[in-house]
């Protein structure tokens, strides 16, 4: 009995250390931070880079415990791009389990309102893992584009600027599929049927609120805007087929990709393009910009009037003056232009 006792109690010594030191490396936590903390994974990383982007954020035992895991094992042949969470409290054995099964965290990614595809690339690949030129490529490709049911002008009416859960990883087919999903549910019932009152197609309803959206930062004013160039297109299309253009400034500005523009002259509107609304009827061929959801639900509740001219006021507040004949127009446009001369905007 003594005998035993002489080994027993040695052995469970040894046992306690070696609980103590699996929990010490493994189960004691990864992270050194008191808040969750995410480690990117792209196509070109190693396991060493991987150390590399743990190292900041971990403690030292329990990242050497995660490279004791990742040497015997066959992670470093088989690593998995994605966002991973490194939470307080974890262990290095529960943090290396997701990655090396590729349990990543989703993130929210929003969908800008830009001006232009390049610039919807740009933000995107800011925020995701594709790359800007391939997503750029694949949106101004026709054969792609049809696929959605667009093509190149009207594809950007696919985005709605919300903010979606994704996977960092996301690539740009599954990308461009969610996108389309999440356009056939913006558009409900409800704004189908406001849509199909105003006698417009979802894409033409979305055109035109590029245009409101250009046009005012003020959402409360979006709706009379919405109103005057509805009256305008419901002038042109159904009472004088001849006599009235859109005549929007901002697409002047997307025909000349000069967006900076804060004055308008003849010589600007000169410029043959097919978004030149002073120079062709009607809407121009797709949206000047990827509008607001605020833009596109001011469109489908515009404000009913029968204004058709509008001006910037003269105190430069953001909102306009609005007529309903030209003459009222040019007296509201005279102010204006004294105010622009007087702050020698040009």
């Amino acid at each position: 009995m003594k005998v035993r006792r002489k080994y027993t109690i040695p052995a469970l010594l040894c046992l306690l250390v070696i609980i103590g030191w699996v929990s010490y490396y493994f189960m004691s936590s990864l992270s050194a931070k008191e808040s969750t903390e995410y480690i990117y994974v792209d196509k070109d990383d190693t396991v060493d880079s991987i150390y590399t982007k743990l190292d900041p954020i971990c403690n030292n035992h329990s990242l050497a415990a995660f490279k004791m895991l990742a040497r015997h094992t066959s992670f470093a042949e088989h690593i998995h791009t994605g966002r991973y969470a490194v939470e307080p409290g974890e262990g290095a054995y529960t943090v290396f389990k997701r990655l090396k099964n590729g349990l990543q965290s989703p993130m929210n990614v929003t969908v800008p309102s830009v001006r232009t595809l390049e610039r919807l690339s740009a933000e995107i690949s800011n925020k995701l893992m594709l790359d800007s030129a391939e997503l750029y490529q694949a949106i101004t490709n026709p054969d792609i584009c049809k696929k959605y049911g667009y093509d190149t002008a009207t594809i950007a009416c696919m985005f709605i600027p919300n903010t979606y859960d994704m996977y960092w990883n996301v690539s740009v087919n599954t990308f461009l599929d969610r996108m389309k999903k999440e356009s056939d549910k913006f558009w409900n019932e409800e704004r189908m049927a406001k849509a199909k009152a105003m006698r417009l197609t979802p894409n033409e309803v979305i055109i035109l609120a590029s245009i409101v959206d250009e046009e005012t930062a003020n959402n409360g004013e979006k709706p009379m805007i919405a109103g005057m160039y509805f009256n305008r297109l419901r002038y042109h299309n159904e009472i004088n087929p001849k006599g009235m253009l859109l005549q929007a400034d901002p697409t002047v500005k997307f025909a000349l990709k000069q967006f900076s523009l804060r004055r308008i002259y003849n010589y600007h509107l000169q410029v043959d393009s097919p978004y030149n609304t002073y120079k062709y009827a009607g809407l121009p061929p797709g949206p000047i910009r990827i509008p607001s959801v605020v833009g596109i639900d001011a469109v489908l509740n515009y404000a009913h009037h029968d204004y058709l001219y509008m001006c910037a006021k003269e105190d430069f507040s953001g909102t306009h003056n609005f007529a309903r004949t030209m003459s009222e127009h040019l007296q509201n446009a005279a102010k204006y232009y004294v105010a622009l001369n007087k702050r020698g905007i040009h």
